[in-house]
């Protein structure tokens, strides 16, 4: 009975229930759908950020952590990244690489960040890269100086914003041979763990290339953050080499510098403190003139200070932690400002949508962005930043109470990073005397 009721008003509503099933399909078709590398914009993007914020390593981190805070309210001012906020989570990277593969974790798994910039020490760094891919987290290393990142390993989920130490010490070793064209034998007093063997290992192989008559007198290998240095002061004083290199951070160069220079270490070789520039204004007027001075990248405050960007970073800096930048202000700056170029660039390649991981990893692959001191920071394709090297002499001068650069030579970054897929020594060996 219910049929032949209802039979011929289901028949006549057919057509227009169909017509309006074609309009909606047509609607939704006109309507532009998030893609899948897209998601909803999230109320906040949350950043774990690790740096040494204790300890003798502080004098390092701090500053890192300084520039961070500094640009991230700047970009949050501004409308943060393309309208969501950046929410910091500050980490203290003391404790060694097992509590840092700890700490990673916690902030991935109970913080909950959407990514995390950080780590100074190489260790730390080569520790978490495979911890990253694991938790398929976004990884951004600010600073980490080791080329063995990239070179013995791939990453899909982990870049580095800056160059790695092969810009130090290829830079170190032809500055150099501008400064000291006669010199006849070197040696090497570096921190017995990564970033030292790598550094020491990298300048030897350049100078011996590009002057093969150089002789290695000694090799020295205190542990990092040692602090006392009187023994190998004494095998330096004896071996007398012409030149001494040294890839010191933090607080090791006050201890070298304090100890070396009344027994005459300084004045009877160049020495070369590749990682020298952040401890300046911490040595003072104890920094002995004639120290060959490396800024770690393009990094010296006094350097393209006409620059609005740089300018503005510099000026804003000091107002807030009088103090001036240096470099690992730097690196942390490009690391907060690579984050946003890569975040930007998605959501325009998505058509303005939030994007997801794979697609913020896409953009960052080849990115160029704007950094102080004016100049343009790339990151290639094998996640690894390239850029140019500022080598000095220190020189006492009367308008600051430190030592600042003298006769300054910037490298452009094709003479001291390696080429896309060449590992650093096997470029080394290509050269010319």
């Amino acid at each position: 009975m219910g049929m032949t009721r209802h039979g011929p008003e289901r028949r006549r509503w057919l057509p227009i229930l169909a017509a309006v099933g074609v309009a909606l399909s047509g609607a939704v078709g006109l309507m532009r759908l998030p893609s899948a590398s897209a998601q909803a914009k999230p109320a906040e993007l949350k950043v774990g950020v690790v740096a040494f914020l204790s300890g003798p390593a502080a004098v390092f981190g701090v500053p890192s952590k300084n520039a961070a805070e500094w640009l991230i309210d700047k970009y949050n001012r501004e409308g943060g990244i393309a309208g969501v906020r950046i929410r910091p989570v500050y980490v203290d990277e003391a404790g060694g690489a097992e509590k840092q593969v700890a700490e990673f974790r916690r902030l991935v798994l109970d913080e909950k960040v959407d990514l995390v910039i950080g780590y100074i020490s190489s260790a730390d760094c080569l520790a978490v890269a495979p911890v990253a891919e694991e938790l398929r987290v976004l990884t951004v290393l600010f600073d980490c100086g080791t080329n063995r990142i990239f070179e013995d390993s791939k990453y899909r989920y982990v870049f580095r914003t800056k160059a790695h130490q092969a810009l130090d010490s290829v830079a170190a070793a032809r500055y150099v041979l501008r400064t000291k064209p006669g010199v006849k034998t070197i040696a090497g007093i570096n921190q017995d763990y990564a970033w030292g063997r790598d550094s020491w290992d990298t300048f030897k192989r350049a100078m011996l290339k590009l002057k093969p008559d150089v002789q290695v007198v000694a090799e020295l290998w205190p542990k990092l953050l040692a602090g006392e240095y009187s023994a190998e002061i004494s095998r330096l004083l004896t071996a007398k080499p012409d030149v001494i290199h040294s890839s010191f951070w933090n607080g090791d160069i006050v201890g070298l510098v304090k100890q070396g220079t009344p027994r005459g270490l300084f004045s009877q070789s160049l020495v070369v403190l590749t990682a020298g520039e952040h401890m300046l204004q911490d040595v003072g007027k104890d920094m002995p003139e004639g120290v060959v001075i490396g800024a770690r990248g393009d990094h010296w405050f006094l350097h393209n200070a006409s620059d609005p960007l740089h300018k503005e970073f510099v000026d804003g800096y000091r107002a807030k932690y009088t103090r001036y930048p240096v470099y690992p202000s730097y690196h942390m700056y490009q690391a907060v400002a690579g984050m946003k170029a890569a975040f930007e660039k998605a959501v325009k390649d998505g058509g303005g949508a939030w994007p997801k991981v794979d697609a913020v990893i896409k953009a960052f692959e080849g990115i160029e962005y704007r950094v102080p001191p004016g100049r343009t920071m790339t990151v290639r394709g094998d996640h690894n930043g390239i850029e140019p090297a500022i080598m000095g002499l220190t020189k006492h001068s009367s308008q600051h109470p430190f030592a600042i650069l003298d006769r300054i030579v910037v490298f452009p970054a094709a003479e001291v990073n390696p080429p896309l897929g060449v590992k650093t020594n096997d470029w080394i060996e290509t050269w010319k005397k």
